[in-house]
């Protein structure tokens, strides 16, 4: 099929004007999710800052936080970043397979 000049001319003024036409949509659709965002930000911000909503809004000023911390008679006493807050934060890996398998063998079924 041999195509014309005049042809050609048209056919790519129809892509470009379809082009055109995604872009702007696609930019619309993009400042309506960046202004949700923007508003969903605020709304949370705000509720932040409202102490009827948030008492405490830093945790450090949290009286149960404070009491956990306590160096006396703290459960964390020797602060955040110490050794039992360290030993509490990790997790250890322990081989089950060898259970699961006798549970396995005696026909107790597992959903996994």
């Amino acid at each position: 099929m041999k195509l014309s000049r005049r042809s050609f001319i048209k056919a790519a003024g129809a892509v470009a004007g379809y082009a055109v036409l995604g872009v702007n949509i696609a930019k619309e659709a993009a400042a309506e999710v960046m202004d949700f965002v923007a508003r969903r930000q605020n709304s949370v911000y705000a509720a932040d800052a409202n102490k009827n909503i948030y008492k405490y809004r830093k945790s450090q000023d949290n009286p149960m936080i404070v009491k956990i911390y306590d160096p006396k008679n703290g459960f964390l006493h020797d602060g955040p970043c110490g050794h039992e807050s360290h030993h509490l934060l990790h997790t250890h890996y322990y081989d089950r397979s060898k259970k699961l398998n006798a549970l396995k063998e005696k026909g107790i079924e597992l959903n996994l």
